[in-house]
């Protein structure tokens, strides 16, 4: 799998085994249902990589399964050429990839997190809403009291960093969470790293 001319995007943060046959505890990077298929071709990338380690090799998903219990919420991979607690074991820190070519088609109005991270936040309900706000720097989702299953009701958070924010000496302000919600959505330009949306009064306004 070559990475020069490839856009990847993280589908799984590999965690520690889960079984004695290779078998590993996953936290999905993504919402999507139908993202892990039997037979899905993936790549070993380190953790928050954008591209796979250079001497990674294509693997296969051979099987996965979500775990009730303490692990609801995340997901139980089987890897090709993992087949032991200790080969598991090594792969544990490690994310994987897909080719950005190979993601299903999206609904209207949604988006893969790694499009919107980055993006320049201009808010139109502002006097002059061609002035860049802040910039997209994490993208949060709600969860259930367990901490990790996600409430498929709730909105997303952007996670804002204002350009009127000032670091101190000790640590940098903490991002602004704006819910990204049709409702205050005016237009996502991609390409242009661009997100319009209108904002009520002092939402981002940065906490004291």
């Amino acid at each position: 799998m070559s990475s020069d001319s490839t856009a990847w995007v993280p589908i799984a943060l590999l965690l520690r085994p889960q079984g004695r046959r290779g078998e590993i505890l996953s936290e999905p990077l993504s919402d999507l249902a139908d993202i892990f298929v039997t037979g899905t071709s993936v790549a070993l990338a380190l953790k928050d990589a954008a591209t796979p380690k250079p001497e990674a090799q294509p693997l296969i998903l051979e099987e996965h399964w979500f775990p009730t219990g303490k692990n609801a919420g995340r997901i139980v991979l089987k890897l090709s050429g993992c087949d032991s607690i200790s080969q598991a074991e090594a792969l544990s820190g490690h994310q994987l990839l897909v080719p950005a070519a190979s993601l299903p088609a999206l609904a209207p109005d949604t988006f893969f997190v790694g499009d919107l991270l980055g993006c320049d936040l201009y808010d139109a309900s502002a006097p002059d809403a061609s002035v860049r706000v802040g910039r997209v720097v994490d993208v949060q989702f709600a969860t259930g009291p367990d901490g990790r299953t996600r409430l498929e009701d709730a909105a997303p958070l952007l996670g804002i960093e204002l350009l009127s924010s000032t670091p101190t000496e000790d640590e940098d302000p903490d991002p602004v969470l704006i819910p990204f919600v049709r409702a205050w959505l005016d237009t996502v330009d991609i390409p242009a790293r661009r997100i319009v949306m209108r904002l009520p009064a002092g939402l981002l306004d940065a906490p004291e």
